[in-house]
């Protein structure tokens, strides 16, 4: 042992840095989650659009952090095969109603 480290006062600087890299880190988490969560969403609606018909307030995504770990949840409500047929046979009745109807003609018999 030196010394005249003995009578040397330790240096804060190292620990002054890293308290702020923790609490900038600890910041960045708390303030970070809206935005991450927003965005989130918007691509979880956008998938599952594309397979199922889909209202984007049927999807709530929801965020919970805790100390060592943080939990995505994700609640969706999917319609049914049963409903999906419904709106897309109540969607081609519609169609068929506006379209022009056309009746084959019948050729006489004559003999």
């Amino acid at each position: 042992m030196n010394f005249m480290s003995f009578f040397k006062r330790p240096s804060t600087a190292p620990v002054a840095k890293d308290r702020l890299k923790l609490l900038l880190a600890h910041e960045r988490v708390a303030i970070g989650n809206s935005d991450v969560v927003a965005l989130l969403r918007e691509e979880i609606v956008a998938v599952i659009a594309k397979h199922f018909p889909v209202e984007s307030n049927a999807i709530k995504v929801r965020m919970e952090t805790g100390e060592a770990i943080s939990t995505l949840e994700v609640e969706v409500e999917i319609p049914t095969p049963l409903c999906v047929n419904v709106r897309l046979n109540a969607n081609d009745d519609a169609k068929k109603k506006t379209e022009p109807q056309s009746r084959p003609i019948e050729a006489a018999a004559g003999g």
